[in-house]
């Protein structure tokens, strides 16, 4: 019993034997016909496809061995793009340096344009820009340190222009009023703003201010006007009674009757403040000054600030030189 389960082991270790050896035989003869050539292109085919993709050599199971990426590259990197933000620095300070530091950049002077009264001395002292690098000047800062210095100045605009060129165009006021205050005398344009007086203009009204006038209101759309030293109704109504002042005498103001002047036989006249109904106020003026010609009154004050209640005041002095009557018409 015994010896034929150990034949039959046999057996079956033989029969295995047998059959690894016809499976290696058959392999053996598959390699044999398979052609060379088929193998070598299949191995090129598999190089070029493992080409292109990156390859990592690790090492598994060594201890104390830590792969760590190579900071060669990014040093180098960091190098190169240091250098030149430090090249671009230099070239921008030098630029900047011979920009601010050559006199072909320095404004020599300034064209100016448009002035009638002020002087191109005057409006380049006030800018400030002469000898300056043509890179620090600022237009709109000229301009208003332009208007601020001179209130004559209607406006003013500033342009630079490479190399070194300025060139200002103003706009002055003109003045139609001669206002004398006091010892002091000023010029007024028509919207009542006073400012300097410069040389010699011809057609000016001539007014002499007894107390000083109702001050305007400032310009709303311009910051760098300043503000009017009198009405601009004042103004209209001076203007609008210095064709009937006579010849020989000058326009006043009192604050309290208005515009007036010092009449030649022996009286004061005034027409209030106002252009409105100055001719009205004219024709009643001479009509009351026939009246009281024709009546033998010599008046010492005429007002027809309102002509429809004109005033008069009269003298009349008796022995004792006591004032005794006044009227109204």
């Amino acid at each position: 019993m015994s010896g034929k389960q150990e034949f039959t082991r046999s057996e079956v270790a033989r029969q295995r034997r047998a059959h690894r050896a016809k499976q290696k035989l058959a392999q053996t003869s598959k390699r044999a016909s398979t052609p060379i050539l088929k193998k070598t292109a299949r191995a090129a085919v598999d190089r070029k496809r493992f080409a292109n993709q990156r390859r990592f050599n690790i090492a598994l199971g060594l201890p104390e061995i830590h792969l760590h990426p190579s900071r060669v590259a990014d040093q180098r990197a960091h190098a190169s793009w240091r250098f030149i933000s430090i090249s671009i620095a230099v070239l921008i300070s030098l630029v900047l340096y011979l920009v601010l530091s050559l006199p072909y950049f320095h404004v020599p002077s300034v064209t100016v344009l448009g002035n009638n009264h002020l002087t191109r001395e005057e409006i380049e002292s006030a800018l400030g820009v002469l000898g300056q690098s043509i890179f620090t000047v600022q237009p709109e800062e000229s301009e208003s340190r332009l208007r601020l210095t001179y209130p004559e100045l209607l406006s003013a605009q500033v342009k630079v222009y490479l190399p070194n060129h300025v060139y200002v165009t103003v706009q002055e006021r003109e003045p139609v009023i001669a206002w004398q205050q006091d010892e002091g005398y000023t010029w007024v344009d028509s919207s009542g703003v006073a400012f300097r007086p410069r040389g010699l203009v011809t057609g000016l009204v001539p007014v002499i201010g007894l107390t000083v006038p109702p001050v305007g209101m400032p310009a709303l759309d311009d910051p760098f006007s300043p503000p009017p030293y009198m009405q601009k109704e004042l103004v209209e109504a001076i203007l609008a009674l210095a064709p009937i002042v006579p010849s020989d005498t000058t326009m006043v103001f009192d604050r309290s009757f208005g515009l007036g002047w010092k009449d030649s036989r022996g009286w004061d006249s005034f027409f209030g403040a106002t252009a409105q109904d100055m001719p009205l106020k004219v024709r009643v003026y001479q009509s009351l000054v026939d009246s009281l010609t024709r009546r033998g009154i010599i008046p010492s004050f005429i007002s027809v600030m309102y002509p429809d209640a004109p005033f008069y005041r009269t003298v009349k002095v008796d022995l004792q030189n006591l004032p005794v009557a006044s009227g109204q018409e």
